[in-house]
């Protein structure tokens, strides 16, 4: 009895496996794996720093003591989940509205508020007429631009981290100046309307207007990449004759502006 006793005491005490159960509801049942190749020894070691791993809403208990280990999975996770989501709105219904015959009207109408707000601001003559063409050229060369750069250096460039960059920041650039220029065409309106000056008679208001419907297809593409692959050249050539478009339609609109 006494060597019994004195066994127990000796006996080194074992620490059970803690069960870490979700603190939210979760209708599937949760999962723990330890690896089968830890012998009884190693699985009655204190686990002071165990890993927690939630992932499709299943958890691991994973004991392990390699941090290295840890970071490069953790960094590996973090890779694999950036993600840019990019949301932009068409202005196609606008578009039809604008080719309506007696859209000019209704389209006066529909700011005719507006303007008349505009007028009692008693704004610089200078501003008013200027305004929307400086705004306009800030976003088509500065956003633009350097959108379409990145764009050739996404196709061409062999350096990887200049590559994922590029990836990061063209469509954030790109997206930006399809709202700038949808939301830029009201200003231009604005503008035309506080000078009485015809809105969709000029070629400067039809090249806007394909400028626009081109860049909705151009935002549309990218979310077919991935089962057709050689959309990949239509999107760099396409992109490339839309610049081109909207210089020729910053050209037509430099000269709208010096006719009155």
């Amino acid at each position: 009895m006494a060597m019994v006793s004195a066994f127990a005491k000796l006996a080194p005490k074992t620490h059970p496996v803690p069960l870490i159960l979700p603190s939210f509801p979760n209708s599937s049942p949760t999962s723990f794996k330890i690896p089968t190749h830890l012998s009884a020894s190693t699985l009655t070691r204190p686990l002071f720093s165990p890993s927690f791993v939630l992932r499709d809403d299943r958890c691991e208990v994973i004991p392990t003591f390699d941090q290295d280990e840890i970071e490069e999975e953790g960094e590996e996770d973090m890779k694999e989940c950036r993600e840019t989501l990019l949301y932009s709105f068409t202005p196609l219904p606008f578009l039809l509205v604008a080719a309506l015959p007696g859209a000019g009207g209704a389209v006066r109408s529909l700011f005719g508020p507006f303007v008349e707000l505009v007028k009692s601001w008693n704004l610089p003559d200078w501003l008013v007429h200027w305004g929307h063409p400086g705004n306009m050229a800030v976003v088509l060369f500065a956003m633009g631009g350097y959108g379409t750069y990145l764009g050739f250096r996404i196709r061409f460039s062999e350096d990887v981290e200049e590559k994922a960059k590029a990836k990061d920041l063209h469509p954030k650039l790109l997206g930006g100046m399809f709202f700038f220029f949808a939301l830029g065409a009201t200003g231009g309106i604005t503008s035309l309307l506080t000078s009485d000056r015809p809105i969709f008679e000029s070629p400067h208001a039809v090249t806007g207007f394909i400028g626009l419907a081109l860049l909705t297809i151009q935002a549309i593409l990218p979310s077919l990449f991935e089962g057709n692959p050689e959309l990949r050249n239509v999107h760099g050539i396409l992109g490339g004759g839309i610049m081109t478009l909207f210089l020729i339609h910053a050209a037509l609109g430099l000269q709208l502006g010096l006719s009155y």
